[in-house]
């Protein structure tokens, strides 16, 4: 499609972008490399500056994987891309405009020809008591890390205490959810604190608890019944325990409350129950479905009751797209990486040939299989009847999302970092005290002494007649009466004027140490006449 001429010149379509994770990220990277120079204005919009790579979360909250190397910086990969650190709040599809809100500054209007929503999920909870402020969730780089120093902080606490229920609390992790996610992490938690129990001689294997808690009757429908109840037998030999047909009944305090009338102390719960869309795309006025996900067609146009709605495209974890190999849930493809890194390369395909007048073509993709991690040397890999465990699942999980990971930048910080630690050991330092970065600071950092606050000086009373005295004897007279009225301790301040007197035509302030020493005169003396009363 050639782009429309306005009198002298031709506009350049503008493509809106909302989200920058894995459809987003991929979809602009793509656009990126097919696009002609000139063909389009491609534009992302995200808060945050990086895409997260969420297969390795699990790893990260274990220390098996540094931080900064599960993410991808936005910037640094997409360099033709304008990149805006914003929300969009609002969409107006037939004004063609997006109410963009900044990290800092005021909102602003953005308009567009295409706009691309892949602006993900967020973590599914319940209104049970006590989760929304006892638990964290497993779906950013920040909340994995919070995990690992959770854990850390929570053996250097329990290392200084007796027996008891306080000790219990620190050393007892809570996981709720048997998918994919929730077994990965609680079974990567397991296999780093039975290595962290080795550097603390204070704690005992026994003395740590491991809980998972999942409503249904099995864990992991990714792969077989057989594998899923492999899984179960090996962590209950790594000391974890797998509460099935349990339901959380409540949180509150940290004290967890089953169905099944159990009851014990955890201070770090875990929430993977599932996800949804996020709730943002309610305000971008697009057609959704009963589940809150963006209507998307299998070519991954936005679709309403009355068909396409033009220059709108949806993909990855906010959108409903239809699975057509028959195997998704409900018939729409489920939400996990595997399906948002193709849809995004496919979206970007479609955009291209949309532009150039080209046919687009539909969504196929046939799960190629399931692979996890369950901690260090342990792993399960299920694709259609084959099923491999242990050792070589494991060594086939860190092959399939080390190569998976976006660019070689960042799939040689994640595997070097891998080496590095099967020689070194993983790294078991807490970075908790980032959470406040200025407290030792703030702790010893001078500050300027309050002014001293002074009370209102009474009238003095009418003075009698002095009595004959030397120059230099009234003077301090007077210094001496001044400094009576307006006491002050050596070196402090005052808000008020200070008090003078003159001792020989010097003059000093009762705010100084001391007034400054009179010149040596010869001594004499004179009449005066009587003074006046103070005051006039």
């Amino acid at each position: 499609m050639k782009a429309p001429y306005l009198g002298d010149r031709f506009t350049v379509p503008k493509i809106l972008i909302v989200g920058g994770g894995y459809a987003g990220f991929y979809t602009a990277w793509k656009l990126e490399k097919w696009l002609r120079s000139g063909e389009a204005e491609v534009t992302v919009v995200d808060p945050l500056p990086y895409m997260t790579y969420q297969p390795f979360l699990p790893e990260v909250a274990a220390g098996s994987i540094e931080p900064r190397h599960a993410v991808v910086g936005i910037r640094r990969h997409l360099k033709k891309t304008r990149v805006l650190a914003a929300k969009v709040t609002k969409v107006d599809h037939e004004a063609k405009t997006a109410t963009i809100s900044p990290v800092a500054g005021e909102p602003w209007e953005e308009s567009y020809d295409i706009i691309v929503v892949t602006a993900g999920a967020v973590s599914r909870t319940f209104p049970i008591p006590g989760v929304a402020d006892e638990a964290i969730g497993l779906k950013t780089i920040e909340e994995a890390t919070a995990i690992r120093d959770r854990i850390l902080t929570n053996f250097d606490k329990a290392a200084l205490l007796p027996p008891g229920p306080e000790r219990d609390r620190l050393l007892t992790v809570v996981v709720v959810g048997g998918g994919f996610a929730g077994i990965e992490v609680f079974a990567e938690l397991r296999s780093f604190v039975s290595a962290l129990v080795e550097t603390y001689p204070e704690i005992d294997f026994e003395d740590t608890h491991f809980h998972l808690i999942e409503a249904m009757g099995r864990i992991m429908p990714e792969v077989s019944l057989p594998t899923s109840l492999w899984v179960i037998k090996n962590l209950a030999e790594r000391g974890a325990q797998i509460h099935l047909d349990t339901q959380l009944k409540s949180a509150v305090g940290g004290v967890i409350e089953l169905s099944t009338g159990e009851s014990f102390e955890s201070d770090t719960i875990i929430w993977t129950a599932g996800v949804m869309a996020t709730p943002d795309i309610k305000h971008y006025g697009l057609p959704i479905e009963e589940r809150g996900r963006l209507r998307v067609r299998a070519d991954l146009r936005v679709e309403g009751d009355d068909g396409i709605v033009e220059g709108a495209w949806g993909a990855g974890d906010v959108a409903a797209v239809p699975d057509l190999t028959g195997g998704g849930v409900g018939g729409f493809c489920v939400p996990n990486a595997q399906h948002a890194v193709r849809q995004g390369k496919l979206l970007a395909k479609n955009i291209v040939a949309e532009l150039r007048g080209e046919g687009v073509k539909d969504y196929f993709h046939k799960n190629m299989g399931a692979v996890a991690g369950l901690g260090i040397g342990v792993g399960v890999f299920q694709s259609g009847k084959l099923a491999i465990k242990g050792l070589p699942a494991w060594f086939a999980h860190r092959g399939y999302h080390g190569l998976a990971m976006p660019s070689w930048e960042r799939k040689l910080r994640v595997i070097w970092g891998w080496v590095n630690n099967f020689f070194l050991g993983r790294d078991n330092v807490s970075l908790e005290a980032r959470v406040h970065p200025r407290r030792a600071f703030e702790e010893f950092a001078a500050r300027p002494r309050a002014a001293a606050v002074e009370a209102p000086a009474a009238a003095p009373a009418p003075a009698p007649a002095a009595e004959p005295v030397a120059v230099g004897a009234a003077s301090v007279a007077t210094s001496a009466t001044a400094g009576a009225q307006n006491p002050q301790l050596p070196g402090s301040h005052s808000s008020e004027p200070a008090a003078t007197a003159e001792v020989n035509g010097v003059a000093a302030s009762d705010t100084a140490p001391e007034a400054p020493k009179a010149k040596a005169t010869k001594p004499r003396t004179r009449t005066t006449k009587a003074a006046a009363p103070s005051g006039e």
